[in-house]
């Protein structure tokens, strides 16, 4: 039986850890909410209304700051520890807040974005590890999904601020999180396993004390709790006989079929979710209602989005133990593509003339239920999945791998969306986008494990 007192602080460190990452998701929704006002006659910067290229070049440059966070963070996580490493995250993230009400170019836009973006890449490679290396297995799933919940409600909180005040004033107030942040999550311990891998015994047993919420004054300690804290210490035994430093890897750790796979899981699991275009249209939704054709302003419909998709990661925090990851993330990109195709035809039919004003709440309901979908499991579960399925010694080096991949394809995808959506017309994007969320379903059924409910060693051996 599971006992929910034992798990309580495990549920407060994913909550804490995550109030960066509501920050972040401000940041990342702070672009859908400001470029119409930064592209009208009245925009705040000096240099004029900006360019479709600039909007480019500033959606990609956090994808840019991504990268260079996710290689730094990733082995600054690994040689100092998680705890260390989410504190530093803080910097880059009050940067990129604090550079945005003193912009007065496009240029100054796209450092801030850079600097955002770092913080970004540090949130996304480590709090997964955090959460994963502190929980238990019957609550892993859930402080797993908790990050595109944060993420999301931050996007949704810059939206909906960015239709009452400036977006300078967005910035200021989304900016405070950062301390609140700091203030929360300083208290926290860190994880064990990085503790008992780097030999801190003593330390890595307060730790766990603390996240299994053992606070007996007794000697005696209980037996499960006994077994899991011999578990780690075997683990790390076992990293220390296989090479003299635990924290080195060798080409044995990683040229083995398990490793091979885990890492061919994760970077096809990336690619999907990058290539569905579902955070690439997030960052240009309200430019996107404004073409298709929708009655809706598009500031409004940004918001209802915003909504939805704060709905989809609750949902999927509510699933994740109960339906499972796999079968989450197969409903998840069917949905996607039934939604995607559902939007493209209404949008192709108002190409053609035809006289659609019957049916403008399609645009905003499709796009809403793309959002929604894709927040119950394919823009969610990835990060926790990656997590789950790397090998611990390797489980920075392979999350840093995946996180990668995703900056330098979001930066594409970004970059060339206006670009896409000029060649190939909206309707033919987003039809594009359907056909490679059809591909990625075989993807899914043929190779992604189901990790509901399992320990890491399971889920391990059954690659």
């Amino acid at each position: 039986m599971v006992d929910s007192n034992a798990s309580k602080y495990q549920y407060l460190a994913g909550i804490c850890v995550n109030i960066i990452t509501i920050s972040y998701g401000g940041f990342s929704g702070w672009p859908a909410a400001s470029f119409l006002e930064l592209q009208s006659e009245d925009t705040p910067l000096e240099s004029g209304p900006i360019s479709n290229s600039d909007i480019g070049w500033v959606g990609c440059m956090v994808c840019v700051g991504g990268a260079l966070g996710t290689m730094f963070f990733s082995w600054f996580a690994d040689r100092y520890g998680r705890k260390k490493c989410l504190l530093l995250v803080a910097l880059p993230s009050l940067a990129g807040w604090l550079i945005i009400p003193f912009a007065t170019t496009p240029t100054h836009l796209c450092i801030a974005r850079v600097f955002g973006g770092i913080a970004g890449g540090g949130i996304f490679t480590v709090i997964p590890i955090y959460t994963t290396e502190l929980a238990q297995d019957h609550v892993r799933g859930i402080l797993g999904t908790v990050l595109m919940l944060a993420f999301n409600f931050g996007m949704l909180s810059a939206f909906v601020l960015g239709n009452f005040f400036s977006y300078s004033m967005v910035a200021w107030i989304l900016s405070s999180l950062t301390f609140v942040f700091l203030m929360c999550f300083s208290f926290l311990p860190e994880t064990p396993q990085h503790l008992i891998n780097n030999n801190k015994i003593k330390k890595a047993e307060k730790s766990l004390k603390y996240f299994r919420n053992i606070r007996a004054l007794s000697h005696e300690l209980p037996e499960h709790f006994k077994f899991e804290l011999d578990k780690l210490k075997g683990e790390g035994k076992q990293d220390d006989d296989d090479n003299d430093n635990s924290n080195s890897l060798t080409w044995k750790d990683i040229n083995t079929p398990s490793t091979r796979k885990a890492f061919m899981i994760g970077l096809g699991i990336i690619t999907l979710m990058q290539f569905s275009g579902c955070f690439a249209m997030l960052n240009y939704s309200g430019s996107i209602f404004k073409e298709s054709g929708s009655s809706l302003s598009p500031t409004i419909s940004t918001i209802i989005v915003g909504f939805i998709q704060l709905v989809g990661s609750y949902m999927s925090t509510l699933l994740v133990e109960r339906a499972g990851r796999k079968v989450l993330l197969l409903i998840s990109t069917s949905g996607i593509a039934l939604s995607h195709i559902i939007f493209a035809t209404y949008t192709y039919l108002n190409v053609l003339g035809y006289d659609v004003s019957a049916f403008s709440w399609v645009p905003v309901a499709s796009f809403s239920f793309t959002i929604f979908i894709a927040s119950c499991g394919l823009m969610g579960l990835p990060y926790l999945v990656i997590a789950e399925i790397m090998p611990p010694k390797l489980r920075s080096m392979g999350s840093m791998a995946c996180m990668m991949h995703m900056w330098f394809t979001g930066i594409f995808m970004l970059k060339y969306l206006p670009v896409m959506a000029e060649l190939l017309g909206m309707h033919g994007m987003v039809f594009a986008f359907a056909g490679i969320c059809i591909v990625g379903l075989i993807f899914l059924i043929i190779f992604v494990p189901e990790t509901k409910g399992r320990t890491i060693d399971d889920i391990l051996a059954s690659l």
